[in-house]
């Protein structure tokens, strides 16, 4: 496939020259998203745009000792700071903690106007940030206050996004392949030069992360790999192995399709009651503000969940050609919706006693926010309540604060989750380039 790279100046040009249409393409939303939060969200009838509306505040990090907003009853504090693009969290055993700094290749096909105005408006955000490109480990201070210290643990991945350890062995899974390390506790940096496991769908990476997960007994890893575009307008050829869960076999790096028609499952965990695979997902886009909902959704095996043919169970996307109703009546309705555009980027069931009882037993999920919607959507991150296995009850704020009132500025924006040993809640912030802990607050 050629790819079609614009100049900066005829990417300013242009996109100054469109930009004045996101005022009179936008559709200012009406429906708040907590409308469509939940297993039955309202779904407005889709519309076509020229240019979809978008909005995003100016990127301008934390300044002095800001930091975001959390409920009563909670408290936060930044443990690391200066990290270059933090979006993936691991617990080490020792408790040690491994920060995934990474960003897009920048390999992506840029063809259209349209997404070069997207990418500039994306990349205000601070969204764009260089990635580091690299693993780095945190280990807490003796004493334990302050900002923890940094080691630099992997160099020259290519960006990476999930990680697990199974045993003594790491899996680091980059944009196009899965990497094995043999790990050594104690370690500040990796001393094994590492092996790839098996390879990942890499062909232009329009979405580029790559969640991973580990069976329980570690004989399989799950990844999340996302489409290569919107609704196929690249080709169906180059969505093979995309839009959907993998299953990689440890022992040979074989993989299969495990389920199919996610767009992009950016975050994979087994719940802790029922022990099935659930997952976040990130719906397409340009059919309006409030379509389609982003969502929460157990994972079956074979099973359909709609992309590109259809969103939210069975409701056709009329855009896509040639349609395909034999797949359509297969596809499963998501469980749960988190709303329009939200970018729900980190899920982590909560199985610690450090938080209030409340939020014991079910999900939190990191809303990364919304570039195409107006008013802004996301930038959060809520807890879901779960009980018998299953969401029950509206999603929760608990970590707010992440842009200014009148969206004009943003400081950061919530990526990775991960709870350390005393049960804290560990947040990576890639805008902000910070990791943020939560526990709660001395009685």
């Amino acid at each position: 496939m050629n790819k079609h790279k614009w100049g900066r100046g005829g990417a300013l040009a242009m996109g100054a020259g469109l930009a004045m249409l996101l005022g009179a393409c936008g559709d200012k939303a009406r429906m708040d998203p907590a409308q469509q939060a939940g297993p039955a969200p309202e779904l407005p009838r889709a519309k076509d745009f020229l240019v979809p509306p978008m909005q995003v505040p100016d990127g301008v990090g934390w300044k002095g000792d800001a930091k975001p907003q959390v409920v009563p009853g909670l408290q936060i504090d930044k443990i690391a700071s200066g990290l270059l693009h933090p979006r993936q969290l691991l617990v080490l055993p020792n408790q040690d903690v491994l920060v995934v700094e990474a960003n897009g290749p920048g390999e992506e096909a840029v063809t259209t106007p349209k997404q070069v105005v997207a990418g500039l408006v994306k990349g205000r955000s601070g969204k764009g940030g260089r990635g580091g490109n690299r693993i780095t480990l945190l280990r807490k201070k003796p004493g334990g206050s302050g900002e923890w210290e940094q080691h630099v643990y992997i160099e020259h991945l290519h960006s990476p996004f999930g990680i697990q350890l199974v045993g003594d062995t790491l899996y680091v899974a980059n944009t196009g392949n899965i990497m094995k390390y043999r790990y050594t506790p104690g370690e500040t940096r990796m001393s094994d030069p590492g092996i790839e496991l098996g390879d990942l769908p890499d062909t232009v990476n329009h979405h580029w992360t790559k969640a991973l997960l580990a069976s329980p007994d570690g004989t399989k890893l799950y990844v999340g790999s996302g489409s290569n575009s919107n609704i196929t307008e690249n080709g169906l050829e180059v969505e093979y192995r995309r839009a959907a869960v993998l299953e990689v076999d440890t022992a040979t790096g074989a993989s299969r399709i495990f389920a199919s028609g996610i767009r992009n499952p950016t975050g994979l965990q087994w719940e802790p009651q029922s022990g099935k695979l659930w997952a976040i997902a990130n719906e397409r886009d340009e059919i309006g503000d409030n379509l389609v909902p982003d969502y929460l959704t157990s994972v079956q095996e074979k099973g359909f969940y709609g992309w590109p043919y259809s969103y939210y169970g069975q409701h056709v996307d009329q855009r896509v050609r040639p349609q395909r109703p034999d797949l359509v009546k297969r596809a499963i309705k998501p469980d749960y919706a988190l709303g329009s555009h939200v970018a729900a980027l980190g899920l982590l069931f909560y199985t610690g006693s450090n938080l209030p009882q409340r939020y014991r037993g079910g999900a939190f999920v990191s809303e990364h926010g919304s570039w195409n919607r107006s008013p802004l959507s996301g930038y959060q991150v809520v807890y879901v309540p779960f009980e018998n296995g299953m969401p029950k009850g509206d999603p929760q704020p608990i970590v707010t604060g992440f842009h200014s009132s009148d969206e004009k500025s943003l400081y950061g924006a919530p990526v990775g989750l991960a709870q350390d040993g005393e049960g804290s809640l560990l947040i990576a912030d890639d805008v902000g380039n910070v990791i943020w802990r939560v526990r709660s607050a001395p009685q």
